[in-house]
């Protein structure tokens, strides 16, 4: 996180003003979340994450001039996390926001504490699923898992201990039920996460985890 004193720095883009202020509300009653910018379409979401450097992007779905799938996987491309929040609750946007490097997609339905926590959790560099469409996730790449399995570039490159790592982001385990797991500190756990994601060329530990499914690993 790059704010003064660990406060997570957040750009909220979506195309209704009562919306944007009534999640901007919601982040403020957390002193540890700073709402630096808003956003009323997808190109201008992506202009805000250039000039701001937020610590997360909370993306919609639909919008005009660039839909936020697109302008998420032009702002992940930035460096900058995007949590999308979306009233739909549709496969082909979950999977379309994922592929383009979200860390994390919740329903507008979504509790208060829900979604501070999810914006803590993306800016810690961990993934969120909302409840509704997580089993569905799952279900559709057990499914769809192939026969034959070849292995994603990048996978052999993997150390045997990172090699755990992904098999625990596959699992969909946090930072610190992987520092659990395996015995080490949170901040090692870290270090593994990020060379793994280098290494597979995975834009976020959620796109991290569906190659190690599909690489059937997980």
């Amino acid at each position: 996180m790059s704010g003064a004193e660990g406060v997570v720095r957040v750009v909220v883009a979506d195309d209704h003003a009562a919306v944007r202020a009534g999640i901007a509300a919601v982040l403020a009653a957390d002193p540890g979340i700073e709402v630096v910018g808003e956003a009323a379409d997808g190109r201008a979401a992506v202009q805000q994450a250039t000039a701001l450097r937020p610590d997360v992007v909370l993306m919609d779905v639909r919008m005009p001039r660039l839909d936020g799938i697109a302008a998420t996987q032009e702002v992940v491309a930035l460096g900058v996390a995007v949590l999308v929040l979306t009233t739909y609750d549709v496969d082909e946007h979950v999977d379309g926001a994922l592929a383009a490097g979200a860390s994390g997609y919740l329903l507008k339905t979504a509790e208060p504490d829900a979604l501070i926590a999810g914006v803590r959790r993306v800016a810690s560099g961990e993934g969120v699923l909302a409840p509704e469409v997580t089993m569905r996730v799952l279900a559709r790449v057990r499914a769809a898992a192939p026969i034959a399995v070849a292995q994603p570039a990048g996978i052999d490159d993997l150390t045997g201990r990172e090699r755990e790592v992904l098999v625990g982001l596959g699992a969909g385990l946090s930072n610190a039920q992987l520092a659990l797991r395996l015995g080490i500190s949170e901040p090692t756990i870290k270090t593994h996460v990020s060379r793994v994601l280098a290494k597979l060329g995975a834009p976020s530990r959620m796109r991290a985890a569906v190659i190690a499914r599909d690489a059937g690993i997980a």
